[in-house]
């Protein structure tokens, strides 16, 4: 755990106020920041909360690999890396090493994270208006409870895999960590713990942010709150909850879907095929609910790196997925169309190099409505029919008559696919997946399909214990 906070100092070292010394080259190394220099007003404490925003955008976390990696981790054949990076090898093959350089970086950005949304709460006092206070709280519980929720579904057992109050997820760190004595040697957290803590600051960011519309999808809304809510209880089973919590989520102003699939990935015409690869989606759309900024300026999209073609073209969309598009499918225009000379085919989803990466879309909370509406039983804010419908009617296909929850999901694998979402849906749905290269059959709830603690963790952190299969 020390060394996890000593990459943390860092960082936030880069967002105060800092006194500078008169000679620029004679800098004194330090093991400590003072707080009261660094968030010494609403401006410095305003720059941390930009700094947080600014960590997500890291290529080891919504920049690409948090998506990426437990995609690869998930598949059964929807795709396959073809790539010689050796992490996402490892992934691929449900065989991660505790020496996986791309899970520590992950694990290492994480609580970097999570050390930049604790400042931030710390110091909410030194904002100038009870209005910024709320914002501010809101807005950083949002960004902590993101990354946490991925954390521990990567690192814990399933909700629904034996006994959450006693199974471990991730380390809970609360409080700020300024010096190298507050890296005290923490245990892990249940998965239950966890789980409470995301909901507990998801609930206390809903109420404390105001309304926003799609083009602020930027930062946090009550909104997003309540999409993330509207995960978190889905991955629990909690399905009247989740519901709910998508129904208000689609309750963003002026938001709905776009009429054209591509257009969330920077296409503004159905004939993908022909058209000029996107330069940059900087802009957001009236379906995004929360989006990672990509500039040439800030941030990276490295889903662009892996997926694009004309990048490194390292994964290839497999028959498996392709079979399940319907004849007129328009969302068959995001995949590349196979030839004898170039038979693998590639989603056009991250062909823009700087193309903002949606997190949160209209289409996710519809679909999550339609399921949890089914599951529970309910109609809330619509009926499942109605709500599968206009996903397959802006996909231009036929409306169903009635909808059956296979149909469901079946929507929901291909209106989000390559997004992140495989693995969780594959535990919760108690789905297999298979070892690329013997075909052996892995069960949903198997060690191999969760990731491990890393090693460089266990070397600082007597207090860590690794996951079972490691």
């Amino acid at each position: 755990m020390k060394k996890i906070v000593l990459g943390l100092l860092t960082a936030v070292l880069l967002l105060g106020s800092l006194e500078s010394c008169n000679n620029k080259l004679n800098v004194q190394p330090v093991s400590s920041i003072d707080a009261a220099t660094a968030f010494a007003n609403s401006s410095d404490v305003l720059a941390g909360l930009v700094g947080c925003y600014a960590g997500l955008q890291s290529t080891n976390l919504y920049g690409g690999y948090v998506q990426f990696l437990t995609d690869i981790l998930a598949d059964n054949g929807d795709e396959s890396f073809v790539g010689t990076f050796t992490q996402p090898q490892e992934a691929q093959r449900k065989t991660l090493l505790i020496t996986n350089t791309q899970v520590s970086a992950t694990w290492l950005s994480a609580y970097d994270v999570i050390n930049r949304t604790n400042n931030v709460l710390a110091n909410l006092g030194k904002l100038d208006t009870p209005a910024q206070q709320a914002s501010a709280e809101g807005e950083a519980k949002f960004i902590r409870s993101l990354v946490y929720f991925d954390l521990v579904r990567a690192h814990g057992r399933a909700w629904n895999d034996g006994t959450p109050a006693s199974n471990l997820g991730v380390p809970l760190v609360l409080t700020p960590t300024l010096t190298v004595a507050d890296a005290q040697p923490v245990p892990r957290n249940t998965v239950a713990e966890v789980y409470a803590q995301v909901i507990t600051d998801l609930t206390t960011a809903e109420a404390r942010l105001t309304t926003g519309g799609p083009l602020t999808a930027f930062s946090a809304t009550r909104y997003a709150c309540a999409g993330l809510l509207a995960r978190v209880y889905l991955q629990q089973g909690n399905f009247t909850a989740a519901a709910a919590a998508a129904n208000r989520a689609l309750g963003l102003p002026a938001s709905g879907l776009n009429a054209f699939y591509g257009t969330n990935f920077g296409y503004s015409t159905g004939n993908v095929a022909t058209a000029t690869i996107p330069i940059a989606t900087s802009a957001n759309t009236i379906e995004d609910i929360f989006t990672i900024q990509i500039t040439a300026q800030s941030g990276t999209n490295q889903l662009n790196t892996f997926y694009a073609r004309n990048r490194r073209a390292d994964v290839n969309v497999l028959p498996q997925f392709t079979g399940l598009l319907e004849t007129g499918d328009s969302r068959a225009a995001l995949l590349t169309t196979p030839t004898a000379t170039a038979p693998a085919v590639y989603t056009r989803k991250y062909d823009a190099q700087y193309g903002n990466i949606k997190l949160m879309r209209v289409s996710e909370m519809l679909l999550t409505r339609a399921e949890a509406n089914f599951r529970a039983g309910t109609t809330t804010g619509a009926t499942p029919l109605a709500d599968v419908n206009a996903i397959r009617t802006r996909a231009g296909l036929p409306a169903l008559t009635s909808v059956t929850l296979a149909q469901i999901l079946k929507e929901r694998r291909i209106e989000l696919a390559f997004e992140g979402f495989r693995l969780g849906d594959l535990k919760r749905n108690q789905e297999s997946t298979a070892d690329p290269l013997s075909g052996a059959v892995i069960p949903w709830n198997s060690p191999r399909l969760v990731l491990p603690i890393p090693f460089r963790e266990l070397n600082v952190n007597p207090n860590l214990v690794q996951n079972a299969g490691y």
